[in-house]
């Protein structure tokens, strides 16, 4: 995914929609007429576990992929510039 900890986002927003989803389907007493929050808790915890299994598979396939990098550094060193003319007669 993304570069500087893309995947712990994914792994922190996929515990996070298991977690709402449980709220709502075990947690909230309040039932709209027209709206099933506890249809729409297990979808989000089906999402966030579906989601959470993809972000560990990538996780753990790129794990076993970096075991071989090769780091390359390159320095470049450039010139100060020169003093300036000087001044007066």
């Amino acid at each position: 995914m993304a570069r500087g900890g893309g995947w712990a986002v994914t792994i922190g927003g996929s515990i996070a929609l298991i977690i709402i989803g449980a709220i709502l389907k075990w947690g909230v007493t309040w039932k709209p007429k027209n709206i099933d929050l506890e249809a729409i808790g297990v979808i989000l915890m089906i999402g966030g576990v579906a989601c959470l299994l993809v972000a560990i598979y990538f996780v753990v396939r790129r794990g076993r992929r970096a075991g071989g990098t090769q780091v390359y550094e390159e320095r470049r060193y450039t010139e100060p510039p020169p003093p300036p003319p000087p001044m007066g007669p």
